[in-house]
């Protein structure tokens, strides 16, 4: 009965995960300062972009770190 309890609250945990990233998905581009963080490498060169959200990456990780341990403590 223990394992189904567990295995219940696992996949409440990453539907709720998967839903917060789908919104955060959906609204990216309307939440402001999310992608455009200082230390997010944007490169520009005529018709090619290259985007990588380093500082943007770090921030979610850290967020998500702290939000699961939460859940996963015991």
């Amino acid at each position: 009965m223990d394992l189904f309890q567990d295995l219940g609250r696992l996949l409440i945990i990453i539907g709720i995960v998967i839903a917060v990233l789908g919104a955060l998905v959906f609204f990216g581009g309307k939440i402001p300062g999310i992608g455009r963080l200082p230390g997010d490498i944007i490169v520009q060169r005529g018709n090619f972009t290259f985007y990588f959200p380093v500082v943007t990456a770090i921030l979610l990780s850290i967020i998500l770190t702290a939000v699961l341990n939460l859940f996963f403590r015991r």
